[in-house]
């Protein structure tokens, strides 16, 4: 696909796919299919409910909702009409969702009233009550200043949040031209995407791309993926995260194959939905695919029909697969670039996937720096990955663009790795302390920032243990005041209440002052209290997350 190909939006994306692919089904979520025209014609009827609605250009329409044929219809609709789609992350506490909502400059929410145990809508008006006493279109909330309109799949309106009914009625006397029209109108370079992600502050960063950089991901995956008309794709990726938009949603739908989707992950209905749809490709964090072969039915279930998984994923044992003949190991990319700034096809050779992270995509540009005085590395020198490319994002959303590039226009990204002689990109590590747990990332300073409230505590420290499966898991390390006896289950109690629950510490352990080294300005040295926390959870036999902590025998 060109990058330069000016059909690179989503309104253009979903017409092409429909176009090519009509009767074939597109989604499956629980007993309701969808075709291809059904999802185009759904998402052009909201389409013309937001412009019925007054939705002009540019607009951000924050989207709060599970993995469901709702999202995907929403997406392409706020696409189509050229306005900026910010998807809310399930997990968002309600500070995360008022931060979302209010830096993003959203004027509509479109939500689902609740999804499992959470409430989303009743957390909402819970917060924000001016919102359910307001009349419909006519939301005056100081705390959210330019939201104007609420939208829920829901039969009944409730104060000022409407029916998403309603904002499809609104469209009834928007005819197909204007749409096409405003549809011709919306170009590849313009603003499509707000995605929020923890980085290194405690609040999201939004992260604004262009409309052309999911679509071209899309187009990319479908083919590093080796998808086709014959695939069916069980995803457990959130819609809210790059990934679960262009490596699931896009690269399905590219190939035209066929998305298979749950809004709660449990691994037993997972089993079944993924053996009686005969998924061929299953996408899942590594926690998740170590549930799949724990599960005491997983051997009696047949999952011969997968074959596109990595090898090393208990699926893959469980479907039969004897060769590694497939793994996505070999990339490298992040929410700024949309995921994938490197990588090699899924079915390259098992000895190149596992020796490198890929080569730059078409139009990417890496390279290698000094991460102090950003002088350019030769191959083989280990530095600080920077990077340029099509997909990578316009900036950080109210962030001055040189705070975000270097003079060359290149991201610096913070991680660690070197270039090869073959121009293929070996990734170290992050050089912050970011961790990264069941592939999400959670910032130290949110809840170290927390912690400063806590009456019983000195310092709080949260640092990141490898784990086989989630790749890190959040370690707590605290010292508590003088005289004070905290317990470890009730600081993770008081946790729970205050952050998304994959933020809050697997485990708590306590340390004295003297057990910890400081810096010259009498800062917490990470490195070294990373090691004395993996020292204590293995001199305890700890066990987390099926993976148990024990000192390697001499």
């Amino acid at each position: 696909m060109d990058p330069c190909d000016p059909r690179l939006t989503l309104g253009h994306f979903l017409r092409d796919v429909s176009a090519r692919y009509g009767d074939r089904t597109a989604v499956v979520f629980g007993e309701h299919r969808a075709t291809y025209a059904e999802i185009e014609a759904e998402a052009r009827a909201l389409a013309r409910g937001l412009l019925g609605a007054g939705v002009a250009k540019g607009a951000r329409i924050a989207v709060w909702m599970g993995n469901r044929p709702e999202w995907i219809v929403s997406a392409f609709a706020v696409g189509m009409i050229g306005g900026v789609l910010v998807p809310v992350s399930t997990f968002a506490t309600g500070a995360e969702l008022d931060h979302i909502l209010r830096h993003s400059d959203a004027s509509m929410l479109l939500l689902q009233p609740a999804l499992e145990r959470h409430r989303l809508l009743d957390s909402l008006l819970a917060a924000h009550p001016e919102i359910e006493s307001a009349r419909p279109g006519g939301l005056r909330c100081a705390a959210l200043p330019h939201l104007r309109r609420v939208f829920g799949c829901m039969d009944a309106p409730r104060g000022g949040v409407e029916t998403l009914s309603a904002l499809l009625a609104a469209g009834r006397d928007v005819d197909d031209a204007l749409l096409d029209a405003v549809v011709e109108q919306t170009h590849p370079s313009d603003d499509g995407v707000i995605v929020y992600t923890s980085g290194t502050t405690a609040l999201p960063k939004g992260v604004l791309h262009t409309q052309r950089a999911p679509v071209l991901q899309a187009w990319r995956f479908a083919e590093m993926l080796r998808f086709g008309r014959e695939d069916r794709v069980y995803t457990t990726y959130p819609f809210f995260w790059t990934a679960g938009i262009a490596m699931s949603i896009g690269a399905t739908f590219a190939a035209g194959g066929r998305l298979l989707l749950q809004e709660i992950f449990e691994p037993g209905a997972a089993l079944d939905m993924i053996e009686a749809e005969r998924a061929t490709a299953v996408h899942a964090w590594p926690h998740q695919q170590a549930a799949f072969g724990e599960h005491p039915g997983a051997e009696a279930r047949d999952l011969t029909s997968t074959r596109k998984v990595d090898f090393s994923s208990p699926l893959a044992k469980l479907a039969g697969l004897e060769r590694d003949e497939y793994g996505v190991g070999a990339s490298y990319g992040l929410s700024e670039t949309f995921t994938i700034a490197a990588a090699l096809p899924a079915d390259a050779p098992a000895a190149e996937r596992h020796a490198c992270n890929g080569r730059p995509l078409p139009g990417n540009v890496l390279r290698i720096v000094d991460p102090e005085s950003g002088r350019l590395l030769d191959a083989g020198e280990e530095g600080e990955i920077a990077l340029k490319g099509p997909t990578l994002m316009r900036g950080y959303y109210k962030v001055l663009p040189e705070h975000v590039f270097d003079a060359d226009g290149f991201f610096r990204s913070q991680d660690g790795g070197s270039l090869d002689d073959e121009g293929r990109l070996h990734w170290t590590g992050r050089l912050s302390n970011l961790i990264k747990t069941g592939g999400a990332n959670v910032s130290p300073v949110e809840i170290q920032e927390l912690l400063e409230g806590h009456p019983q505590l000195k310092i709080g420290v949260p640092v990141g243990i490898g784990h086989p499966t989630l790749g890190e898991v959040l370690v707590l390390c605290v010292v508590p005041l003088e005289g004070e006896v905290p317990e470890e289950a009730s600081l993770r109690a008081w946790l729970r209440e205050r952050l998304a629950a994959y933020k809050v510490p697997r485990r708590v352990l306590f340390f004295g002052s003297d057990e910890l080294s400081y810096t010259a300005n009498q800062k917490v040295r990470i490195d070294p209290l990373r090691e004395a926390a993996l020292r204590r959870l293995e001199s305890e036999g700890a066990e987390i997350e099926g993976h148990r902590y024990q000192r390697a025998s001499v």
